[in-house]
């Protein structure tokens, strides 16, 4: 498996980004899976349904299961947060791990900036950033390979590229 992050504040478009990207990719024949950090208490579960009451009522792990998907729910009950690490390890085997959020992760990232949200760029500050999609590309003084963000072709090509083996050595 190999692995690549984005980095970008909120509103940058990281997720349009990659979800312009994954097809383009799969469309390569590799199979991609993501890893999102969320920075709040989310839930995946409706309120009401089965799943959701099994784990109100103290169940860690809830796995629903059909012909067309599964999901897993494992409730943390005052157990630490995965790191990046762990939440890779737990991914089925794919071809590429796309990591959206972890913006401190020691791993390849494409910072995704947007000069519209009005705040500074990450990869001054963060060697572990290649390349840079912006909007706009062309204001950027930078070493590091500038991409148009509405340029999904060019910029999955550089995240194919620049994706770092997994596990990444010491």
């Amino acid at each position: 498996m190999r692995v690549i992050g984005f980095a970008g504040w909120s509103g940058s478009g990281k997720t349009t980004l990659i979800e312009a990207l994954v097809p383009l990719l799969v469309v390569r024949g590799l199979r991609v899976s993501l890893v999102k950090h969320a920075h709040h208490a989310f839930d995946v579960d409706t309120p009401g349904k089965d799943s959701y009451r099994h784990r109100a009522a103290g169940c860690t792990e809830v796995l629903v299961s059909s012909r067309v998907r599964f999901a897993l729910i494992h409730e943390l009950r005052g157990a630490p947060e995965l790191t990046l690490a762990q939440a890779l390890d737990r991914l089925s085997p794919c071809d590429l791990a796309l990591v959206e959020g972890y913006k401190r992760a020691p791993i390849p990232k494409l910072e995704v900036w947007r000069e519209a949200v009005g705040k500074p760029l990450l990869h001054p500050a963060d060697q572990a950033i290649v390349g840079v999609a912006a909007d706009p590309p062309g204001r950027l003084a930078t070493r590091l390979p500038v991409f148009a963000l509405n340029d999904p072709a060019a910029v999955a090509t550089f995240v194919f590229e620049h994706a770092a083996a997994w596990p990444m050595p010491d």
